[in-house]
């Protein structure tokens, strides 16, 4: 059995945001069976920045996945926000995630039909905000895309998309924003002011942020870095955040 891997020991530190423990996950079945996370503990405080990484099919997406109550473990528990994921069905674990977990992907995941507005306002209203437009024009604002609100993803460049996708995650005021190779899909120049947007939202919210990236240096900005491999955690180290506060 792993021992939990602890969050960053910082004065007044946080009570724990995620609380992975002993989690597995599988896919197929017989011979064709696949274990995609073995044995897993993590947790995370609250308003931490992890990075994880580690190199492809270590389980580093799955294990994101699992924390966002996208994927069911096999095994274990998960609790979020003090919130046991295995006690909710799936309507009521929709529910929370669209509440308390904002995410991003690599592919920016916007119905070409709608607009940067109604993309962002239309998961809100869905969720029952009365001021839903209003509040998406807001945050599409805050993210430097005050000017094309109502232009369609085919008129905007990659690095607009995204960060209407990162509007998306952001509208609804979640505690915990998770990010699944966010810059997979841009250029190097563009992909470094979505990170550089995705650290200033993380600070100026007090949001926990877990990132999944095969960028080493990118996963250093954050409090803590957990490198995974074949699916079991391998080393967890602090990362240049933390070093910049002590």
């Amino acid at each position: 059995m792993d021992s939990f891997i602890e969050p960053s020991s910082r004065p007044g530190q946080q009570p724990d945001s995620i609380s992975i423990s002993n989690v597995n996950l599988s896919l197929g079945s017989g011979a064709a069976r696949v274990h995609i996370l073995k044995d897993i503990s993590l947790r995370v405080a609250q308003g931490e920045a992890i990075g994880l990484i580690g190199p492809s099919g270590s389980g580093k997406s799955t294990l994101l996945m699992v924390m966002a109550g996208l994927e069911r473990p096999d095994s274990g528990e998960v609790v979020v926000n003090g919130t046991a994921f295995n006690g909710l069905g799936e309507d009521a674990l929709a529910r929370f995630r669209g509440r308390e977990v904002g995410i991003v992907f690599q592919s920016f995941h916007l119905i070409p039909t709608m607009t940067a507005l109604e993309n962002v306002a239309v998961p809100l209203e869905l969720a029952g905000e009365r001021d839903a437009a209003a509040r998406a024009a807001r945050e599409l604002t805050s993210v430097g895309l005050g000017e094309r609100l109502h232009h369609y993803p085919s008129q905007l460049s990659g690095g607009e998309q995204q960060r209407v996708a990162l509007a998306r995650a952001l509208a609804p005021d979640p505690a915990i924003l998770v990010a699944d190779e966010p810059t997979g899909n841009l250029d190097e120049a563009t992909g470094r002011q979505i990170v550089d947007l995705l650290f200033t939202k993380h600070a100026e919210r007090g949001m926990t942020l877990v990132l999944v990236t095969h960028d080493t240096g990118l996963a250093e900005r954050c409090d803590r870095v957990v490198r995974l491999r074949s699916g079991r955690i391998d080393t967890t180290q602090p990362g240049t955040a933390r070093a910049r506060s002590a």
